[in-house]
């Protein structure tokens, strides 16, 4: 063989060489990180129940210390929580030392201080666990259940981007009363044998008051993020008008998506993917009502997008507002991490490690069952958007791993 054709031979074999071991490299990164994610997956199902303790084993820091330092720029909560029980079991107890009207905002609710200064926000419950509200997908009051399943979807979803949520009987008459400031107290009235009130908010009316059983009153408790962790408000790419006849671009525009990955911040780092993230969380819970979304402040878009304010959900299990999903049939885009996490949950998998999530809270059960059962039809739905995706772009362009950028894409 002349030279000139073993050299040519050489650099044909070194080629295929350098894509074999390329391939070689990229398969084993992939298959590693599929057998990590496998592995979150399992240890999240493992950990599912959380039993309401107060015991913190070796610490002397308090439930509120430890939350506190959970909080980093991209998840409210660790993956391993082992005092998730203490805390969550300190925001259903606790005594509450202050009660005064909610923060702004358009629903009844109350900012309480538990023992300990830590801020919650407690919402009233408003509707029987089967009522079914007809109307717009963000129709009726808040459900102060639906913001107990939103959380424990999240933790279930390995998103951990929503704040801790708990369920928590209160006597108005013995703990709030005593304690609320004179605004709140103003609101306050008896209806029958039950203490009502109707707080201060946009929609607050006296003639819509929250009544409990008696003096008693179910809701569910929020755990207020730290001081030091200040929000920004953004208005959401994809929300509503709420005007009748006047559309949002996203609405009638296919190409939308486009246009937003050229706006800051979702022309490049997690902000957009952190947008479908949570279309796909919104559309499990029936949540149109994301008009707007927070994150930390000045954080040019590198943190999350925090789950916020999920009371506007399991209002009605036989309505899919397929539109809420707009982010993801319109980018066609997805993490892979959720993309897996997805397929992990179906067959049933889904609604049962919900139902063993919330089975220790102190409100259980806390969805009725056509609320559980909706969630499994619509994960299939959202399988099948993906589906669509991947037949007309291809997996490797619909399928993103995490620590791509838009400019990657």
């Amino acid at each position: 063989m002349k030279l000139k054709q073993r050299v040519v031979l050489l650099a044909i074999l070194l080629v295929i060489f350098i894509f074999a071991k390329v391939f070689l490299i990229d398969n084993l990164d992939t298959s590693a990180a599929n057998r990590e994610d496998q592995r979150a997956f399992h240890r999240m199902m493992a950990s599912l129940r959380v039993e309401l303790d107060p015991r913190l084993d070796h610490t002397l820091q308090s439930p509120w210390e430890i939350a506190a330092q959970w909080v980093v720029p991209r998840e409210v909560y660790p993956e391993e929580t082992p005092e998730l029980g203490a805390v969550m079991h300190a925001m259903a107890t606790k005594k509450i030392i202050k009660a005064d009207v909610g923060y702004k905002g358009t629903q009844l609710k109350a900012l309480l201080i538990l023992e300990g200064g830590q801020k919650v926000v407690f919402k009233p419950k408003r509707y029987a666990r089967d009522y079914v509200v007809e109307g717009e997908p963000y129709a009726g009051y808040d459900r102060h259940n639906a913001e107990v399943a939103a959380f424990h979807l999240d933790r279930i979803l390995g998103f951990r981007r929503a704040p801790l949520v708990v369920g928590r009987f209160v006597n108005l008459r013995t703990e709030i009363k005593p304690v609320a400031t004179e605004q709140l107290l103003s609101t306050f009235l008896t209806l029958g044998n039950n203490t009502c009130f109707y707080g201060k908010c946009y929609y607050c009316r006296e003639t819509e008051p929250a009544c409990a059983e008696g003096d008693t009153m179910e809701g569910s408790v929020t755990l207020w993020l730290p001081d030091v962790w200040p929000l920004q408000k953004h208005r959401h790419p994809w929300g509503r008008t709420y005007r009748e006849g006047k559309l949002a671009r996203w609405e009638y525009d296919e190409s939308y998506c486009d246009a937003v990955k050229k706006t800051s911040p979702y022309d490049s780092g997690p902000r957009l993917l952190d947008i479908i993230d949570t279309a796909i969380f919104d559309y499990l819970i029936g949540n149109a009502d994301r008009h707007h979304y927070e994150s930390f402040q000045d954080d040019e878009g590198a943190s999350m997008l925090i789950l916020l304010d999920n009371a506007k959900s399991f209002g009605n299990p036989v309505l899919d507002e397929r539109s809420i999903l707009a982010p993801l049939y319109q980018c066609c885009i997805i993490r892979v991490s959720t993309w897996n996490r997805l397929n992990y949950l179906k067959n049933g998998v889904l609604k049962s490690a919900l139902k063993t999530a919330m089975s220790h809270d102190p409100i259980s059960p806390v969805l009725s069952s056509p609320h559980m059962d909706a969630l499994d039809q619509r994960l299939l739905n959202i399988l099948a958007t993906v589906k669509q995706c991947t037949d007309q772009f291809g997996p490797d362009i619909v399928l993103v791993e995490d620590r791509m950028t838009l400019s990657h894409l």
